[in-house]
């Protein structure tokens, strides 16, 4: 998996300016992890959701989202469970073969559940966006990011509120872990 890619909170911001649009904390000049474990503690910690998933790579926003996601809900069909393995199978083998059934599986589900949200974010880590032999658009690179942003706070929307905060913070504790892994 890669490197954390940042310097600061800004080069962050700067590299995705879709962030300023999903989170209400300003940047800073402090260091990635550091402004993340701030934001966790911070009177709105889902922006520690938001700017996990853009601080880390797209393979490990994936990963992560997928690993909360399993943490904070059960599939309640078959088919978010598909989503899910979907995901998790292009995580395990991230080629245009397993990116492209995350896409097909995420384009054909639901997408009020979290699982669908994962399979895009694997579907839109690169490549075309569209499916078969026609050129489409190439994935825009926040792609990825909003879709496990997106993963994971509608799986915390299914925990019942008296464990909300606990579970989101095991949340951004294990994206921070992932993170600092990555920097090492």
């Amino acid at each position: 998996m890669g490197k954390l890619r940042f310097a600061t909170a800004r080069d962050v911001f700067e590299a995705f300016p879709t962030l300023a649009d999903d989170m209400l904390a300003s940047p800073s000049e402090r260091e990635p992890l550091a402004f993340l474990a701030e934001l966790a503690a911070g009177p709105t910690p889902e922006d520690a959701v938001s700017f996990c998933a853009y601080v880390l790579p797209r393979r490990d926003a994936v990963w992560w989202a997928c690993r909360c996601t399993r943490s904070l809900t059960r599939p309640q069909e078959p088919v978010e469970d598909q989503a899910l393995a979907a995901a998790e199978a292009w995580v395990r083998e991230p080629n245009e073969e397993s990116r492209t059934a995350a896409m097909s599986v995420g384009n054909a589900a639901n997408r009020t559940v979290p699982t669908t949200w994962a399979a895009l974010a694997a579907a839109w880590s690169g490549g075309n966006l569209s499916l078969g032999e026609h050129p489409g658009a190439p994935a825009p690179p926040h792609l990825t990011a909003k879709a496990a942003r997106a993963c994971v706070l509608m799986a915390l929307a299914r925990v019942p509120a008296t464990e909300r905060r606990a579970k989101l913070r095991a949340c951004i504790e294990g994206g921070i872990r992932l993170a600092a892994a990555e920097a090492t």
